[in-house]
């Protein structure tokens, strides 16, 4: 009767192949250290035939000196010359990314508005800081554009920015006129058949 794949061993790492295995399982079973870490070298030796393009990688003698010693399960006994991995840190996963937990007011305008603002707020008055207020207010129209594609009322964003500001910037609507933005038409990227 024929022996299927589905009906031995599951293969721990299958990229390598079963005769990897068994050239592993058959180094497992060797009595003798040294002839145990000649056939062990062998095992790299091939290992490292079989994916060349590993070569390319830093340290990669090092990464098949860990597959081997996961393939046989951490117990096969021969001179690492490496510190392979323990199957303790087989499984550890990463710390978690600490985030920033800022609660944001107007979401669609980001935390870095709300930190231009509180900028915008701290300069003395005169024209620079008018000329930061009113690049501020733009680029919250056009925000809140991306948000709402029906258009955005000037007088909301003066009232919003004067509410992020806490009333320390207000903007009186017939002395700041806001940029008008308007939608950019998407190209077409297919290209018409000629008539024949």
């Amino acid at each position: 009767m024929l022996s299927y794949n589905t009906q031995l061993k599951k293969l721990v790492l299958p990229e390598y192949g079963r005769n990897i295995q068994r050239m592993v399982d058959h180094c497992m079973t060797i009595s003798d250290r040294e002839e145990r870490n000649i056939c062990a070298r062998s095992i790299i030796a091939t290992m490292g035939n079989l994916f060349p393009e590993l070569r390319d990688v830093d340290d990669y003698k090092h990464k098949l000196w860990d597959h081997l010693a996961i393939m046989s399960d951490f117990s096969l006994d021969i001179d690492y010359p490496f510190d392979v991995i323990r199957p303790d840190n087989l499984m550890s996963h990463p710390a978690p990314v600490p985030y920033m937990s800022h609660n944001i007011r107007y979401r669609h305008y980001g935390k870095s508005i709300e930190w231009i603002i509180n900028r915008a707020m701290e300069m003395p008055e005169g024209d620079e800081r008018n000329v930061l207020i009113s690049l501020i207010a733009n680029h919250m129209k056009k925000l809140m554009l991306a948000v709402n594609k029906d258009g955005v009322d000037d007088a909301k964003i003066f009232k919003d920015l004067a509410e992020m500001s806490h009333g320390a910037i207000r903007i009186d609507p017939s002395m700041l006129k806001l940029h008008e933005f308007k939608e950019v038409p998407v190209p077409t990227t297919g290209k018409k058949k000629k008539k024949k």
